[in-house]
């Protein structure tokens, strides 16, 4: 798993990192970027605003949520690398979503959202040297290192891309 130690990262993230198969984090996030939106732009318009269950998120709420989450990891990334000690909270992703509002949005305009701060993330890990990119914090009551964040930030799309292939589309 990408050299990982077992104090890099929460067994529950194991899942996400063992999808990346990429082991440079730049390039990955650079390469993934321009598929997602191809695969984001390639979905019908009738299935964005589509769930497969009552009270399961829509596409343009996975988007979202996907744009929030590489949010919080990249800010998670920053304060490790920055050796900043301070342990940092979870989140809770279904009360983002609630309150997100990616249902009342243009999908064009969460695209556009999405390559941003894509973009700031690539621009976060070019910044990262070795050391930082080894160095350890603590994030929802786990130790994480900030070259497993980014692993953790390709494989949590890759989850979310596989869901939209196998319940929504």
């Amino acid at each position: 798993m990408k050299n990982l130690q077992s104090n890099e990262f929460a067994p529950y993230y194991a899942n996400y990192i063992k999808l990346v198969a990429e082991q440079d984090i730049v390039k990955g996030l650079n390469v993934q970027k321009e598929e997602l939106i191809h695969f984001f732009k390639s979905i019908p318009t009738f299935k964005q605003e589509y769930s497969y269950a009552e009270g399961k998120w829509t596409i343009k709420d996975i988007l979202l949520h996907l744009i929030d989450a590489e949010r919080v990891f990249a800010y998670r990334a920053l304060r490790i690398a920055r050796n900043d000690s301070t342990a940092l909270p979870g989140f809770e992703e279904d009360d983002y979503v609630i309150f997100a509002n990616a249902n009342q949005r243009e999908f064009e305009s969460l695209l556009q959202e999405y390559k941003l701060v894509r973009e700031a993330t690539i621009a976060l890990f070019e910044s990262f040297n070795e050391e930082a990119l080894l160095r350890l914090g603590m994030a929802s009551d786990c130790s994480v290192s900030v070259r497993a964040i980014g692993y953790i930030i390709l494989g949590h799309e890759l989850h979310h891309k596989n869901v939209i292939l196998e319940r929504y589309l």
